[in-house]
């Protein structure tokens, strides 16, 4: 009787994940292998050559502009994550732990109502040379000139996409930290544990794979944009999604743009690794544990 039940509810299971399982296969899958056959392919004037070669692979990786726009947006993109993963940190903390009500936390996903190019434009507006802080600055007696470095330069593109890719560290963290019961913490206080242990050797581990999500995810989102460091970041704002964009939409050379991509997806799994090999040194990964269930 409880194998015909565990049998049915393991059909049910693939029933209902069927549908998403579907679309992903359509829409992701299929086409990521569509792209990586076409990186081994060529095009010359517009016209796909279908003869399997590296010649995109060996062409990308000796081009040095491609490592320098690459490691531009690995530089926006590391930068982006950090600074998002730190601040967005302890606001989940307060969030989980501290609010009685989710207010706070709908305000702050109120940014999402406004359009991305609405915020990068608003941040062009704040950095500008006559924009709000030269602006206050200037009037307060601080600067006799404004601040050139504000606008057109790496700190403004890392600290619009630092605006813009917030909100999602958010709410990965704080999907995560609700998985941490009050109690685990409760338990470690007294056993003697100070506040720093209780948020290194308790609250990290368990958290462990949103921190790893909001990490990568605002990395991943961060180092392909291309549209605000090549509104903000000026003269050297070019990255590698920029590159890509360009092989696909004026070039027509979808084989090379293909190869781009692939090694850039390449670079963000070294990424992946070497920050999750980090926390793993740092003891901030977690161990093998064991919950007991709960009983109703």
């Amino acid at each position: 009787m409880g194998l015909d039940i565990t049998q049915r509810q393991r059909a049910l299971s693939t029933v209902l994940a069927a549908p998403s399982m579907l679309f992903m296969l359509v829409f992701f899958v299929f086409p990521c292998i569509l792209l990586l056959l076409y990186s081994f392919w060529t095009a010359r004037s517009f016209v796909i050559d279908p003869t399997f070669n590296l010649d995109n692979y060996a062409r990308t990786l000796a081009a040095a502009g491609f490592w320098r726009t690459g490691l531009t947006g690995l530089n926006n993109g590391l930068w982006t994550a950090i600074i998002s993963v730190v601040l967005s940190f302890p606001a989940a903390y307060y969030i989980v732990y501290r609010a009685r009500g989710s207010a706070a936390f709908y305000l702050i996903l109120l940014s999402w109502f406004s359009s991305y190019l609405v915020r990068v434009y608003a941040w062009r507006t704040i950095l500008g040379t006559n924009g709000l802080i030269n602006s206050t600055l200037m009037q307060w007696g601080v600067i006799d000139s404004p601040l050139e470095f504000l606008l057109f330069s790496p700190f403004a593109s890392i600290i619009t996409l630092v605006h813009i890719m917030f909100p999602f560290a958010l709410l990965l963290l704080v999907s995560a930290l609700r998985d941490v019961k009050p109690d685990y913490l409760d338990a470690a206080r007294d056993l003697g544990a100070t506040r720093a242990q209780v948020l290194l050797r308790v609250i990290v581990p368990m958290a462990y794979k949103g921190i790893v999500s909001a990490f990568m995810f605002t990395f991943i989102l961060a180092a392909g944009d291309y549209i605000t460091p090549q509104l903000l970041g000026g003269r050297e704002g070019v990255t590698n999604g920029l590159l890509i964009a360009n092989q696909f939409r004026s070039a027509g050379n979808w084989p090379l743009g293909a190869a781009m991509a692939f090694i850039t997806l390449g670079l963000f799994v070294a990424i992946y690794l070497a920050f999750t090999q980090l926390l793993r040194a740092l003891r901030l990964a977690p161990g093998l544990r064991y919950h007991p269930q709960e009983t109703p």
